[in-house]
């Protein structure tokens, strides 16, 4: 089980980080297109600003979380771009205040979540440490695309072990998601983390098998980047499939990222 205040200090630190990103930024800079289409530096700042203010009312009263969520399903291909564009109209400098004390807000509510307590969400209940890594891998994923807008190029960190976690955890969803059967047998994932270490999941004798650099499989499962532009091996027919419908983050299949251009 992950220790919660462990993955609520690098969930911290990854909100710190684009904080130093975006912080300095002109006023004009936040309409700045990103890769995500139609979606603006505010856009993006403006989606986790709402994402962790329902997330920390899933925590701190339940009842006005369920509104939320039938607000969501009254609207569930739209719900996600429309709360983005709402916050987005706010000035730069308010769009960043209410972050910032949104983030400390969620933070500070699943610190004192007790153990073994499992919260509501869009999608099946979870625990805080699930949702604090949830809050994480999309934190780095909107990330990844403000510093794409920017021409900014992220150090890698130990913290992309939490996303790759999620990203091989989600195998099974990925299938569903795309009405394909789901493989009887477990796959092997094997990652060369930042600093050298091996990351690895599923059975060590497994013949389905996905292996390559840790950040690579990160920006594959948040489909930030597309599959032939990272240095991923699939060994096995199945997790070759794997690698051309994984998706760390709920909703419908994504769109994924063009190949880059040819240099």
């Amino acid at each position: 089980m992950a220790d919660l205040s462990a993955v609520l200090a690098d969930l911290t630190a990854e909100y710190d980080e684009l904080d130093t990103v975006v912080a300095t930024l002109a006023e004009s800079e936040w309409a700045r297109a990103t890769p995500s289409a139609g979606w603006t530096i505010a856009h993006q700042i403006a989606h986790l600003a709402w994402t962790d203010d329902v997330a920390a009312l899933a925590v701190t009263d339940p009842a006005e979380f369920q509104r939320e969520v039938q607000k969501a399903l009254s609207d569930v291909g739209g719900f996600v771009d429309r709360a983005a564009a709402e916050r987005a109209t706010q000035p730069p400098a308010e769009l960043l205040a209410s972050w910032r004390s949104g983030r400390v807000a969620l933070v500070t509510a699943l610190a004192a979540v007790p153990d073994a307590t499992k919260l509501a969400w869009f999608g099946p209940p979870m625990s805080a440490a699930s949702m604090a890594t949830a809050r994480l891998m999309e934190t780095w994923a909107h990330g990844q695309d403000v510093a794409d807008a920017l021409g900014v190029t992220r150090t890698p960190t130990a913290r992309l072990r939490h996303v790759a976690h999620i990203g091989a955890r989600t195998r099974d969803f990925a299938y569903l998601l795309n009405d394909r059967p789901v493989p009887a047998e477990q796959f092997r994932v094997e990652l060369s983390a930042p600093d050298g270490e091996l990351w690895t999941w599923g059975p060590a004798d497994a013949t389905q098998r996905v292996t390559g650099p840790a950040l690579d499989f990160c920006w594959l499962v948040t489909q930030r980047r597309h599959r032939s532009d990272l240095a991923l091996r699939a060994e096995g027919a199945e997790a070759g499939e794997w690698l051309g419908i994984a998706q760390a983050f709920a909703g419908s299949p994504g769109t994924g990222r063009a190949p880059a251009p040819a240099s």
